[in-house]
């Protein structure tokens, strides 16, 4: 390079999908979307948290194009979706949470006519067919009747569908749902590897263990507005409590013991629920505990550290209309107290 020429600039990633300012509003008046804005980086594993009715359907639903925005912009891999609708189209692959194929196909059948759809000769269309039934454990069930599938069965072959047009974007809308957990485990797998070979995907999940054994990055939406995102690990990192669930020998007293900082449940008889500072030494627990008469027998983790920045996340809200309120402890529930508060 001479010392006149322009040194190469490396131009800013474009993201896999951009999202900006993005409101829906129904017809009934009802503010789906909020305002919501978020980046998945190309080659993500990017999760979609919420609880029901928090927007996540909506959300995906305009991405996939099912649903009209009110206002703001989508783009897919820098598409605009408004104007060049069936570019990004084709930048997509979407696996909804019902099973929409006709149950009275074969599933070659269901995979090659859905390729033809969209433009991939049936020669192709073959091919790839039977390397995606090949990766989904399907290839031996390839002419058989697909209303004889399980139901993991279904949810692969869904995957494989959508993987035909060779997406660079796949949404996942709870595809493990009811499904058992070695089927389950065995989608994980197909799904890495689908992503490690290139394919950004954005996960939908109510199985929160999930989404912290795949996912990279996430964001929490909660009544249409996005209350948290960033990288899985950093998110994490925001929780300064640890739940635990001790296995007593023998029952419990009618008091339980006050432990400063922490909060104490009788789950039954037998079985305590304690929640407590990260930075807490636990044999100070234990002592006051022995001190009480109550002889820990085992030990283990409450919850998966997901499920509790989910919940503490959503929990910070101001509660909706609806909303019943803070779950009440039953009144033969034993509870001990402590200076951060009443269990």
């Amino acid at each position: 390079m001479t010392q006149n020429q322009a040194s190469p600039s490396t131009a800013p990633a474009v993201p896999a999908l951009s999202i900006r300012d993005l409101r829906k509003t129904y017809d009934n008046k009802v503010e789906a979307l909020k305002g919501v804005s978020l980046d998945v980086a190309e080659g993500d594993f990017f999760a979609l948290l919420g609880p029901n009715g928090a927007g996540k359907s909506t959300l995906i639903g305009i991405v996939s194009s099912l649903v009209n925005l009110t206002s703001g912009s989508v783009q897919v891999h820098g598409i605009d979706l408004r104007r060049d609708r069936s570019a990004a189209m084709r930048m997509i692959g979407l696996v909804p949470q019902e099973i929409n194929f006709n149950t009275f196909e074969q599933p070659l059948d269901i995979l090659v006519n859905y390729a033809g759809f969209y433009g991939v000769s049936r020669d192709e269309a073959i091919v790839r067919a039977e390397e995606e039934l090949k990766r989904a454990q399907l290839w031996d069930k390839a002419r058989m009747m697909s209303r004889t599938l399980s139901g993991g069965m279904k949810r692969r072959l869904m995957i494989a569908r959508a993987m035909m047009t060779r997406p660079r974007l796949l949404i996942l809308d709870e595809p493990t749902a009811g499904v058992d957990i070695e089927i389950r485990r065995g989608m994980w797998q197909t799904l890495r590897e689908i992503n490690a070979a290139g394919t950004t995907i954005i996960l939908t999940t109510h199985y929160l263990e999930e989404a912290e054994y795949l996912c990279r990055n996430l964001a929490i939406i909660d009544r249409g507005t996005i209350v948290a995102q960033g990288p899985m690990r950093q998110l994490l990192a925001r929780l300064d409590v640890e739940g635990f669930v001790l296995d007593i020998d023998g029952e419990l007293p009618a008091q339980l013991p006050d432990i400063e900082g922490t909060i104490v449940v009788a789950r039954d008889d037998h079985t305590l629920d304690i929640e407590m500072p990260r930075a807490m030494d636990l044999n100070r627990v234990f002592g006051v505990l022995d001190q009480a008469g109550i002889r820990v027998r085992s030990m283990r983790t409450k919850s998966n550290r997901l499920e509790e920045l989910f919940v503490r996340m959503v929990a910070a809200g101001d509660a909706a209309p609806d909303d019943p309120g803070p779950a009440q402890v039953p009144d033969n529930t034993r509870t001990g107290t402590s200076a951060g508060g009443q269990a």
